[in-house]
């Protein structure tokens, strides 16, 4: 069984600095996609970013130059280093794995909040 947990949220003042883990427990195959996506208030789920196994990294655009995603494989985690925080970026901010094994398989965390004052 596959878990992801996620820490690191808080509150923080616009311009702030936060820095989010997400550790994966249980089997992954070698191929997968891991990421971080985000939920505000009456919002849908969007895309933050990904990195894949090889080290591919994809980013939305309204993050770009301020977050940076980046995985130790030795530890199974991930991490989302987030910058210039803008109150924007307020949401629930959601770990995700896609692992291609055998038959593609999704998992998410449960997720955590971060918030940011104006």
């Amino acid at each position: 069984q596959v878990q992801l947990v996620e820490s690191g949220g808080g509150l923080v003042q616009a311009g702030g600095s936060l820095r989010l883990s997400c550790v994966v427990s249980g089997r992954i195959f070698g191929v997968n996609v891991m990421g971080w996506y985000r939920q505000a208030p009456g919002k849908q789920r969007e895309l933050v970013t990904t990195i894949t196994s090889g080290g591919s990294i994809a980013v939305a655009d309204s993050v770009k130059g301020r977050f940076t995603i980046s995985r130790d494989n030795a530890k199974n985690t991930v991490y989302l280093q987030m910058n210039s925080l803008k109150p924007e970026d307020t949401a629930v901010y959601f770990c995700n794995l896609v692992d291609y094994g055998p038959g593609k398989s999704v998992y998410w965390g449960q997720g955590t909040q971060v918030a940011v004052s104006s």
